[in-house]
């Protein structure tokens, strides 16, 4: 390795973030390094990598980070408009990913497959976001679909929006869900009166409502960092 205090320029041919990727393959690069291949230049007196650090420094972790808006990363010495935008579409992309990965036709038949599937789209998001799942008869996964983003209230979250592409995509069942950003997944009042009307008028359209699923964080206490209202007993009045 070298030290921080060496610029980009300054460092032997191989041992720059770009030379070493090439030649020892992304895995051999540290998260600060990943970070100076996008960012491409520091600032005056300044390397990549030390910028990378201060990010990194600044923000505690890549999930952090992920979620910074491009205002907020600019606020960094050394970080411009296109930086922060290159910064943004990388995170954005990994986590487009990671939706792909979980939506080839997967099963879910169970709160901790939904679960599985949603906790890595939501950990990004720092506000509450609503979304739905669409399912086939075989409740097999069709799409995600956010239907809101802020707080979650019935005045926001109303059935022409939550059931219109389930029927477009012609699905037979969907899942709500939502994320609690203070990482408790313990429904409110609101998201049990939101989830029964949403069942009531799911229903009248021949559209089962399956579960709601509310995505918090892990901790000692609640292991599994999500709740599903249906194995709560809240589908019942």
């Amino acid at each position: 390795m070298y030290e921080n205090s060496l610029l980009i320029k300054d460092m032997a041919a191989d041992e720059r973030p770009r030379e070493r990727m090439t030649r020892l393959g992304a895995e051999a690069l540290s998260n600060a390094e990943l970070l100076a291949v996008l960012l491409r230049t520091g600032r005056r007196g300044v390397s990549a990598v030390q910028v990378a650090n201060e990010l990194l420094s600044r923000f505690k972790s890549l999930g952090q980070l992920s979620k910074a808006s491009i205002s907020e990363l600019r606020k960094t010495g050394g970080i411009g408009r296109d930086k922060a935008i290159a910064l943004k579409s990388a995170f954005t992309i990994a986590q487009r990913m990671a939706m792909e990965i979980h939506s080839i036709e997967p099963l879910l038949d169970s709160p901790e497959k939904v679960a599985g599937l949603l906790l890595s789209m939501n950990r990004a998001y720092t506000v509450e976001c609503f979304q739905t799942v669409l399912l086939n008869t075989r409740k097999r996964l069709i799409s995600v679909e956010k239907i809101t983003q802020g707080i979650v209230d019935s005045s926001l979250v109303h059935p022409r929006e939550v059931f219109r592409p389930a029927i477009s995509a012609n699905a037979s069942t969907i899942i709500l869900a939502h994320n609690h950003p203070s990482g408790d997944p313990t429904p409110s009042d609101a998201d049990i009166q939101i989830t029964r009307e949403l069942i009531r008028a799911g229903r009248v359209l021949k559209i089962d409502v399956l579960d709601h699923i509310i995505l918090g964080a892990p901790t000692e206490e609640r292991p599994k960092g999500f709740v599903s209202l249906r194995e709560l007993g809240c589908f019942y009045e």
